[in-house]
């Protein structure tokens, strides 16, 4: 069930499905929550689950010209209080999606139980790639965000989906064309400026999986790992035949994998 709520006086799209322990889902740049479907249909038979369209993304509003991860979780952590969900959550976020997820954990640690972090970073962006950020900013302001459609499937598909896949692709490609340009270019300024984390992973104490696309060119498979390898007792799991965006493109794999987290932690 989809919810309206204005919250610090802005309006989020918000889908609420099934009963049980809280799963709070969080998506990648520039997508929307649809992004998660295939997990929102199977763990909404066991959770609770919760997936927002995060600020100005989807059919949520925002006219912020930068917002960032922590603006990201502090909506997050305001959603959960909107809907008095008081029991410690389970997060899953991909790339953007876990860099708001480090800060979830860092302001709001009472109210996560787990973390899973799929195809992301713990390192802030180089001098380079900020610069890179900041002029697609610039671009995507005055071009809108068509070029980006166009430009970002070989970036975050494998190959396998690429050839296999072209649905997936092409709703994909639909949603980013959808996206506000105010709102890539909010994220991309918010994302340049994101702290480094790397510090931070020895001292998470609770369950965590890391998911990494065994092709995932932007946060690859060794990178991930040495994340997993940094966090006390995290899991760690490569999906076959998947990019960047593993949950799309292996949804039984990813699904198959969290649940196995789930039930073990």
């Amino acid at each position: 069930m989809y919810h309206t709520k204005r919250i610090d006086g802005r309006e989020f799209n918000i889908l609420i499905q099934g009963s049980g322990e809280p799963f709070l889902f969080v998506h990648g740049f520039p997508l929307d929550h649809s992004m998660w479907n295939a997990q929102i249909a199977e763990f909404s038979k066991t959770h609770l689950v919760i997936a927002p369209d995060l600020r100005g993304f989807g059919a949520s509003k925002c006219d912020d010209e930068k917002v960032t991860m922590l603006d990201y979780a502090n909506d997050l952590a305001a959603m959960l209080d909107e809907f008095s969900i008081d029991t410690p959550v389970n997060l899953c976020g991909l790339s953007m999606g876990g860099y708001i997820a480090w800060q979830f954990y860092r302001n709001h640690r009472s109210k996560l139980k787990s973390i899973i972090l799929c195809d992301t970073k713990a390192a802030a962006d180089s001098e380079a790639a900020q610069q890179t950020r900041r002029e697609t900013s610039e671009k995507v302001l005055q071009n809108g965000p068509g070029f980006l459609a166009e430009a970002m499937p070989e970036k975050l598909f494998s190959a396998v989906t690429l050839s296999n896949n072209q649905a997936v692709v092409e709703q994909t490609q639909s949603v980013i064309r959808s996206t506000s340009p105010q709102t890539v270019s909010a994220a991309l300024l918010g994302m340049a400026e994101r702290p480094d984390v790397t510090e931070m992973l020895p001292k998470i104490d609770f369950p965590t999986l890391v998911v990494v696309g065994e092709h995932d060119s932007i946060t690859t498979s060794a990178e991930m790992q040495e994340i997993a390898n940094t966090i006390p007792n995290a899991d760690f799991i490569e999906i076959r035949d998947a990019g960047h965006m593993s949950p799309l493109e292996q949804p039984e794999q990813v699904n198959s994998a969290i649940a196995d987290f789930l039930k073990n932690r």
